[in-house]
């Protein structure tokens, strides 16, 4: 996480507090939202290229924990020092960076998609609703108990507290409760605390394995990683990015957008999905696009989403 026990390389530290042999690596890669995902890929090809047989890939976030910090002058006696919140959003802007592309908050970003594709307030609100609704089903039934680990906490008193699920949910959402929630990025905007992801703690791995160590160790693949892409976009509209990405590892594996029976797509604003499904071709309702919900309803630890 970003609060500073990550000791800089998460990962590592992770390895040897999990009890993992001295001698087993481990190295933490940054593409923000996508770091856990990106993990996921950077194990499958150290494994294609012969490089291992057998990895645990994954993200962490602590949201929660994450502090303010504050840069060093850039000169004697300056008083130009500004503190900076690191839970998410830009800090210690290079200038060029500002010069040619601008700041645009992440909610600005989204107001910008909806802007430029013409995403209404009623539809974003409608598709958080939806969110809600299909992760509040999917807890309901156990569905995401199969994929959870509770956490154990013990207070001082020596009471014990047992979290079994994930705690951003709000299952008693209304679409009237989401119309009247203010958008507080832009004049007549769009994006609400209602309509956008929430800001969570949150850690996630796999075990990436060969066919042959699979077979070795006994295990059942769940899944086989068949094709992986990126794509950058322009910057004030960093939430397309899943439109080019998802066409080129399509095309490199030979299928198209129809072809898929189950697709997960990170809802970091109703807006940013919405364009991408409208992008790709695909209803705004799509009962097989996060069949389970997605981040507006569970939350979005930024490390962790990924994976």
């Amino acid at each position: 996480n970003q609060a500073g026990e990550d000791n800089r390389n998460v990962a590592r530290m992770a390895t040897l507090l999990a009890g993992l042999p001295q001698s087993v690596s481990g190295t933490t890669i940054n593409r923000l939202c996508g770091s856990g995902l990106d993990a996921l890929g950077f194990a499958a090809r150290a494994i294609k290229a012969g490089d291992g047989d057998l990895l645990i890939a994954g993200g962490v976030e602590s949201m929660s924990r994450a502090p303010f910090v504050m840069g060093k002058a850039a000169s004697a006696f300056s008083r130009q020092a500004e503190m900076f919140d690191t839970t998410i959003g830009w800090r210690f802007v290079n200038p060029l960076m500002a010069q040619q592309f601008g700041t645009d908050s992440m909610p600005e970003t989204a107001e910008n998609v909806a802007e430029l594709l013409k995403i209404s307030r009623e539809d974003q609100d409608s598709f958080a609703l939806r969110s809600q609704q299909r992760t509040a089903k999917a807890q309901s039934s156990g569905i995401l108990a199969e994929e959870i680990v509770p956490v154990v906490l013990k207070n001082k008193k020596g009471v014990v507290t047992e979290i079994q699920h994930d705690e951003h949910l709000r299952p008693e959402t209304t679409l009237e409760q989401l119309r009247g929630l203010k958008a507080p990025f832009r004049a007549n905007g769009v994006i609400t605390a209602g309509n956008a992801s929430g800001v969570n703690d949150g850690a996630a791995a796999l075990i990436i394995a060969s066919e042959q160590m699979a077979a070795a160790q006994g295990l059942t693949p769940r899944a086989r990683i068949v094709a992986m892409a990126t794509a950058g976009v322009e910057p004030r509209l960093m939430g397309l990015g899943p439109v080019p990405a998802t066409r080129r590892v399509l095309e490199r594996a030979g299928l198209s957008i129809h072809d898929m029976d189950v697709i997960e797509l990170n809802e970091a604003f109703a807006a940013q999905a919405l364009g991408v499904l409208r992008e790709l071709g695909l209803p705004d309702d799509a009962p097989h696009v996060n069949p389970n919900g997605g981040a507006i309803a569970l939350g979005h630890p930024l490390g962790m989403s990924g994976a």
